[in-house]
């Protein structure tokens, strides 16, 4: 008995320092959200006010210093990430979801399998800023629109096939065969039998199409093309500011640097719960 209350209380010693390591892994994402969202009311300046000369070092009334116009990058940075952290989160999402429901079906019915598969090889061939120059610059007035849509075009294919061949060792077992000979439905057989069994699968491609959304985000305003995501974005910041790289860097590497940190704090923070989900 004093052996196993010994063991016991080991496992919980693990199970508690592997709790408070998932927690620590999540915090900075939880940090880099609320800034983000509550960036505009902690800024200390309007993000169009100027407070200094342009290139400005940092000082009292702007600690990052000043961008080219004069302006208070901490403020820019305050003001510029709910845009791109909001944007990045519904592409990630929804990517996911209907990649998940798309991969589901193609696992269940092969011959939707052999079309994605078909169409996963034509997307790989066509680069991905290629496909954002295409749609943007036809189609001057789509916006955000436009850039979902390029993510849902680019972004569909590939992770569909992930979750095909992720759901087809669950499809192939013995309760999902028993349902499908009980005459199931397949919406039945997707939401019921398959999906459940793909939490971990979920958890890791929303982390990753969280990063890949913020890069495309960051991608398209670093080009010009018309997001509508303000004139603060990370990603403006960084192009129009790389031209006093020299005399401030903080206008260049504070931005970059708050993308880089967004992305891989939220990929491990979504890689965190798939753990959870697991342990």
């Amino acid at each position: 008995m004093t052996q196993l209350s010994a063991a016991s209380a080991a496992v919980r010693a693990n199970r508690l320092r592997v709790q408070r390591l998932r927690l620590l892994t999540v915090l900075p994402a939880v940090l880099v959200t609320l800034l983000a969202v509550l960036g505009p009311a902690l800024a200390p300046h309007a993000a169009e006010t100027p407070v200094g000369i342009p290139f400005g070092h940092g000082g009292a009334d702007a600690w990052f210093g000043t961008d080219r116009l004069g302006r208070d990058v901490l403020s820019q940075l305050l003001y510029g990430g709910w845009g791109l952290l909001l944007l990045a989160a519904v592409i990630a999402v929804a990517v996911t979801a209907l990649s998940c429901v798309l991969g589901t079906i193609a696992a269940l019915r092969p011959r939707v399998g052999r079309s994605i598969e078909l169409a996963t090889d034509f997307v790989m061939l066509l680069p991905a800023v290629l496909g954002i120059l295409l749609v943007l610059t036809s189609w001057p007035d789509a916006g955000v629109y436009g850039l979902f849509v390029v993510a849902l075009l680019f972004g569909i294919p590939y992770c569909a096939r992930l979750f095909a061949a992720a759901a087809a060792g669950v499809a192939a077992s013995g309760y999902v065969e028993a349902a499908q000979a009980s005459g199931e439905t397949l919406p039945h057989l997707v939401f019921r039998e398959v999906i459940p069994n793909l939490r971990e699968v979920i958890a890791a491609q929303l982390g990753l199409r969280f990063v890949e959304a913020v890069y495309l985000v960051s991608t398209a305003s670093f080009l010009q093309l018309p997001t509508t995501l303000g004139a603060s974005n990370w990603a403006v910041m960084v192009r129009e500011n790389a031209s006093g790289m020299l005399l401030n860097p903080w206008a260049v590497l504070a931005p970059s640097l708050a993308i880089a940190v967004v992305a891989v704090s939220v990929n491990l923070a979504v890689t965190a719960f798939g753990r959870g989900e697991r342990a």
